[in-house]
């Protein structure tokens, strides 16, 4: 009997073969899908996975500068800004986030020149600058979208709309994971959670085992990890029962992503409950160590510890990881006023930490195998905003990668006497992840998930590997 105000709930396929016909259908069913309900009962969706081809990178340490740092102000030199300071700008500008177009802007720091390599380095990172022979930076990075939003879900996923795939999954999802107590995708969170929230970790279409797991760098590290059990064995009990029931419902109605995915998060979160801390606490570190990283020195001690962690999750072989930029009573590095406070402040916090995670991994041995990527949704306007700021700019701007097979003491293309336009070796997004996955063995052409009656991929129908910068 069902209440005539409402509809029942339609019943899947499935159901319907196992109800119907005294259930032969179900027979029949059951009969196709042995063979693959078998194997799925034996594979773990973040096992280690063949890559297409032999891979440089094994790992991928993504530092996400929220906000979009100044291409002009870091990485990417212009004399013709100093020569034309407080001048109308000579050139058609398009219009910007806010167009509030000023004045020509010069640079408020000096660039100087490192390693072997000479290449130009602002003030704003000399740490950074002493490793820039390892460094391959892109000056001619373009992305789709001026507003924040839509700018970190393109540079995460590929595509500037909510839902979809963030890279971090997509690597996961194609490789798997070689850490066995750890997610595959780990997002080390600093303060800030970029504009889209969660949703630029989205795992998307992709089974929900590949979504990015956020990682607090104050209080608890994860949410709900503490055992809830006075005893081990009673936490390893209670897990034991909530596994045979899930089984028993995945035996009646089939397979679930959700479910399944429910399923291996429990027991991955059984084990993280004493790896974890472990993982986290930074205490027993050297005297030595702590200085590399700036642990000390409350200015850099947020990111100093992040980027400890990150090279700690490498060596337990977890896929990809992403940092997130602490908040130091500024903006990010979204300065549309106060430009030399929030970019120096921003800098400073980020600036040793990124350069003893370098050293650190070189020491190591660890960074041929480990890929690391700088850089933000978009850069900034030459001219200023205000009397001190710079507008957003995706018409070209600065990234830059080091190790995983990547050749150093490289610049690779150029944007226009102004810092404005990509006017050398114009480089999409797609080309960045056409690139990275390749480091990682993939071929991102081949690297595919049927949805929607399409094979979908990160870099959809775009994506060239940026050949000149890989050694």
């Amino acid at each position: 009997m069902h209440c005539n105000r409402f509809l029942d709930k339609p019943i899947s396929r499935r159901e319907m073969l196992s109800q119907c016909a005294n259930g032969f259908g179900a027979v029949a069913l059951a009969s196709m899908l042995a063979g693959e309900a078998a194997a799925d009962s034996r594979t773990d969706p973040l096992a280690p996975k063949k890559p297409h081809f032999k891979a440089k990178a094994k790992s991928v340490i993504f530092l996400f500068m929220d906000g979009g740092p100044s291409q002009v102000d870091t990485f990417d030199p212009k004399e013709r800004l100093i020569r034309e300071h407080g001048q109308p700008i000579k050139m058609k500008v398009p219009a910007t986030q806010f167009d509030n177009v000023g004045n020509v802007l010069k640079s408020h720091w000096e660039f100087k020149r490192y390693g072997k390599s000479g290449i130009p380095v602002s003030d704003l990172f000399p740490h950074v600058g002493s490793c820039i022979d390892d460094i391959a930076v892109v000056r001619s990075m373009v992305a789709d979208f001026s507003e924040h939003t839509n700018a970190n879900y393109f540079i995460h996923s590929g595509i500037g709309i909510q839902g979809r795939p963030s890279m971090g999954a997509w690597a996961t999802y194609g490789l798997g994971s070689e850490s066995r107590d750890l997610p595959g995708f780990i997002v080390l969170n600093s303060g800030l959670i970029p504009p889209g929230g969660l949703d630029c970790f989205t795992s998307g279409f992709l089974p929900a085992s590949y979504q990015g797991s956020l990682f607090k760098s104050t209080g608890q590290p994860v949410a709900d990890l503490k055992p809830t059990e006075a005893t081990p064995e009673k936490q390893a009990a209670k897990l034991a029962l909530m596994k045979r029931l899930d089984k028993g419902l995945l035996d009646r109605t089939g397979r679930s992503d959700a479910l399944e995915s429910a399923i291996a998060n429990y027991e991955l979160a059984f084990k993280m409950q004493s790896g974890v801390p472990d993982l986290m606490d930074v205490k027993g570190e050297t005297a030595a160590t702590r200085e590399l990283y700036g642990l000390d020195d409350k200015r850099t001690e947020i990111f100093g510890k992040q980027c400890l962690v990150a090279r700690r999750m490498v060596e337990q072989g977890v896929r990809f990881i992403e940092l997130l930029c602490p908040a130091h009573n500024t903006d990010r590095w979204d300065q549309h006023a106060e430009l030399k406070y929030g970019h120096s402040v921003n800098s400073y916090a980020v600036d040793k930490p990124i350069a003893g995670l370098l050293k650190d991994l070189k020491s190591r041995g660890m960074l041929d195998s480990t890929l690391v990527i700088w850089g933000g949704e978009f850069g900034r306007t030459p001219m200023a905003q205000g009397a001190d700021g710079r507008d957003h700019n995706p018409f070209g701007f600065s990234m830059w990668l080091a190790g995983g097979g990547i050749k150093g003491g490289t610049v690779y293309g150029a944007t226009d006497e102004y810092g404005y336009y990509a006017v050398e070796n114009k480089t999409q997004v797609h080309d960045l992840h056409a690139t990275m996955l390749h480091l990682m063995g993939m071929d991102h052409t081949r690297l595919t998930y049927r949805y929607g009656g399409r094979d979908m991929r990160l870099t959809d129908v775009y994506g060239e590997i940026i050949h000149p910068i890989l050694a």
